[in-house]
């Protein structure tokens, strides 16, 4: 067994850059959320909550394609290169056709798909305009999370980092432009996110000149069994990046059930902040998994395991420092996304943002655990974890807690829900690294 010297180093650097990118992404998402707070009001604020599973979609299906394919493409790099190229054009062509198909659709049945959502008579006009516009987009949606996966395990991580650095900038300053000077509301918030991908794939278009540059185009042929196991693998990433809009979903209905578009509101100021730190251990977790993934197919096994300890401590360093943050700033954080200082909004996040906020010191392990299952090719157990947190647990713990205890039932859910997949994660690890020790 072979545990390289550097090994750690390297992997800090994976982390810190796609930890970095995921920053890019959460200031963007934080910046977006108060240009709206600030221009439309709370009902702005409700609107965008109720169509922010939509983007929960497009991102785990783009992340579905790349993490499942790259995954491949890592194992197979130094082995079989040509079978790592010819994944990618697989990949793409089919995540290009799903991308079409799902534009397709949402406009066709936007109205009853809003309506499924938890648009009210209030939400249903700003819900609208934004989720139209970002329909339209969905194709580069999923396809800048596709390209991202690959170049990134293509040894490239720099540029992913830049790419979703870039991204973000463009689209504050885009989203500004377009909400304040131009007054243009949803409709400017919805035009600046589409141009997103846009910015990120135009720079990821410059990994051609990179030195290790193993991507390349090929010509298509289709083959129906390298999709189907890009899908298998990558499943699981599909599911726990959905698992935040089927809950934001969940927690739409309930909340709407037992009180009003202004706890709606407070929930997405918490559901906002709730996913920058989803970003940002999502970012250790997919810095940590080219590593395991090569390592693993090399069958260094203690680089392995010293790629997991190190993923798991850095998330669970990050889940501090923002409990921490949040807790001392709770009032302040609030009224950044309050200009209209509304004291229903005030009381409903207060009460919410340490309740639910405990979940990060196991969601932020969580994640990486659950990664690092598909890191090493064991999908099903990553995707019955997946199933277990994001659907079953979560959503059992919600409708029960909540008719038991109302709003704090709510909040409390989601931290009970990460303890228990924490314990069942961890047994399940810990049984695959003695499978590895023999």
């Amino acid at each position: 067994m072979e545990n390289s010297p550097h090994i750690k180093k390297e992997l800090t650097g994976y982390i810190i850059r796609d930890v970095f990118s995921s920053l890019g992404l959460s200031i963007y998402i934080l910046a977006d959320t108060y240009f709206i707070a600030y221009a439309v009001g709370p009902i702005g604020l409700a609107a965008l909550n109720i169509d922010l599973p939509i983007f929960n979609l497009f991102n785990g299906l783009g992340l579905m394609l790349g993490i499942g394919g790259a995954t491949i493409f890592s194992i197979n790099k130094s082995k079989h290169p040509e079978k790592s190229r010819s994944i990618f054009t697989q990949v793409l062509s089919f995540g290009i056709l799903l991308g079409l198909i799902i534009m397709a659709l949402g406009l066709i049945f936007i109205h009853p798909l809003l309506h499924l959502l938890g648009a009210n008579h209030e939400t249903l006009a700003p819900s609208l305009t934004y989720l139209r516009i970002i329909l339209i987009g969905s194709p580069l949606f999923i396809i800048n999370n596709l390209v991202l996966s690959f170049v990134r395990n293509d040894s490239n991580p720099h540029l992913t980092m830049i790419a979703t650095l870039s991204q973000s900038l463009f689209v504050i300053i885009f989203d500004y432009l377009l909400m304040f000077p131009l007054h243009m509301g949803m409709m400017g918030a919805a035009m600046a996110t589409i141009c997103s991908p846009i910015v990120s794939l135009l720079i990821l278009t410059q990994h051609r000149h990179h030195p290790q540059r193993l991507l390349t185009l090929q010509h298509l042929t289709l083959r129906f069994k390298p999709t189907f196991k890009t899908i298998q693998l990558g499943f699981p990433s599909f599911l726990t990046e959905m698992s935040t809009g089927v809950s934001i979903f969940v927690f739409n209905i309930v909340i709407l059930h037992l009180s009003n578009n202004y706890a709606i509101a407070a929930y997405g100021i918490i559901a906002n902040i709730l996913l920058v730190g989803l970003s940002l251990f999502n970012g250790v977790a997919v810095g940590v998994q080219p590593i395991v993934s090569r390592e693993f197919g090399k069958h260094h096994w203690d680089n392995v395991k010293t790629s997991l300890k190190i993923g798991l401590l850095s998330a669970l360093g990050i889940a501090v420092g923002l409990y921490l943050v949040l807790i001392g700033l709770k009032l302040p954080i609030i009224e950044i996304f309050n200009h209209e200082h509304n004291q229903q909004l005030i009381r409903y996040a207060s009460a919410g943002i340490p309740l639910i906020f405990i979940s990060f010191f196991f969601s932020s392990m969580n994640i990486v655990n659950n990664l690092f299952m598909t890191a090493i090719a064991q999908p099903r157990l990553s995707f019955f974890v997946a199933i277990m947190r994001g659907y079953i647990v979560l959503i059992a713990s919600v409708l029960v807690l909540s008719s038991l205890f109302g709003l704090t039932g709510v909040w409390v859910s989601v931290p009970l829900t990460e303890i228990l997949i924490f314990i069942m994660g961890m047994l399940i690890t810990r049984n695959l690294l003695k499978t590895i020790d023999q």
